[in-house]
């Protein structure tokens, strides 16, 4: 819990703000948060940037609690704060403060992640962090932002990256359920995540199936799991068989997958890069090396480079394959 004093100069503060002095408030703060960094006052700094960001972002002021929350990340990571549960509460709290579409939103996570990486346990930055950033971009209809971050959250994000696609999939066309079912599904198996893969495409197909009664669904069953096939969608299909040929680790089965769906996947173009790099990584099919294509295809299925048809917010285990002239 802040000090005495800093509770009594985010008061002052609190009281300018609510009479609309927010560049004074603003400033203010800045300057005795500065103070106190110089004399390596690190909690004291913490707890001031903390509520004053807090503060002017209730209050609407996007831009200006954005950079004190922005100075905060600097602040933790001078004082050589860890990534502990007090911290990730702080900028957490912060970050659902943030006003829908605010510019500094970005900036901000963008910071805390680096700040995670650097100094915490994960490379990618910390996973908590990732999920809670992706559920907020979700929510404000940033399909690419939702995605990136959601990619590298916790055991739930594949659920929620799922039904994410999912939404923005029913605002376009009916055949291009496997172009939104890949950005939930490419994204997991890029990273190294076949669990995360496998349950966001179950998740994405049982939403699918529960919407449309009327869609065609052929059940392939074997004596060790059922798989639904879809006959008007190919490219589906090309999906659930190709988490089985992973989870199998059948390079053979990917070829056989790779030639019998070729005509389908050279329609939708974007997919080359992305199936490369997993024939790489999972069944061994070497690629040329151009920079680093993990983080390439990263972000062309993600958002960074183009690629893959830009969702629309507005307008288990994988069964075995069924026979190979199954569509």
């Amino acid at each position: 819990m802040a000090s005495a004093k800093i509770q009594k100069t985010i008061a002052r503060q609190q009281e300018k703000i609510s009479e609309g002095q927010f560049y004074e408030a603003h400033q203010q703060l800045r300057v005795i948060a500065s103070r106190y960094v110089k004399s390596e006052s690190w909690d004291a700094a913490i707890d001031l940037l903390y509520g004053g960001a807090l503060a002017l972002l209730k209050a609407g002021q996007g831009g200006s609690g954005g950079d004190l929350a922005i100075f905060l990340v600097d602040v933790l990571e001078k004082g050589g704060k860890e990534v502990g549960v007090g911290e990730k509460s702080k900028l957490l709290t912060i970050l659902r403060a943030f006003p829908a579409r605010e510019p500094t939103k970005k900036r901000f996570v963008m910071e805390m992640i680096n700040w995670s990486s650097r100094v915490g346990e994960y490379l990618l930055g910390d996973p908590e962090l990732h999920h809670v950033a992706g559920g907020i971009f979700a929510e404000e209809c940033e399909p690419y932002e939702a995605e990136r971050h959601l990619a590298l959250g916790t055991k739930d994000s594949p659920e929620q990256l799922a039904k994410c696609e999912y939404d923005w999939y029913i605002q376009d066309e009916p055949n291009t359920a496997a172009l939104y079912a890949a950005r939930a599904i490419f994204p997991y198996l890029l990273v190294g995540n076949l669990r995360s893969a496998n349950k966001a495409h179950l998740i994405f197909t049982s939403r699918l199936n529960s919407s449309n009664k009327s869609l065609s669904v052929q059940e392939v069953s074997s004596k060790s799991s059922d798989m639904r096939v879809y006959p008007i969608l190919p490219l589906l299909n090309f999906l659930g068989l190709l988490l089985l040929a992973i989870q199998r680790g059948s390079s053979d089965l990917y070829k056989q997958l790779a030639k019998h769906y070729a005509p389908h996947v050279k329609e939708v173009d974007v997919w080359d890069d992305a199936l490369a790099q997993i024939g790489e990584t999972y069944f061994g099919i070497r690629i040329p090396r151009q920079g680093n294509p993990l983080f390439d295809m990263m972000g062309s299925m993600m958002g960074f480079g183009g690629g893959s048809p830009k969702p629309k917010p507005k307008k288990a285990e994988v069964p075995p394959p069924p026979a190979a002239d199954l569509d």
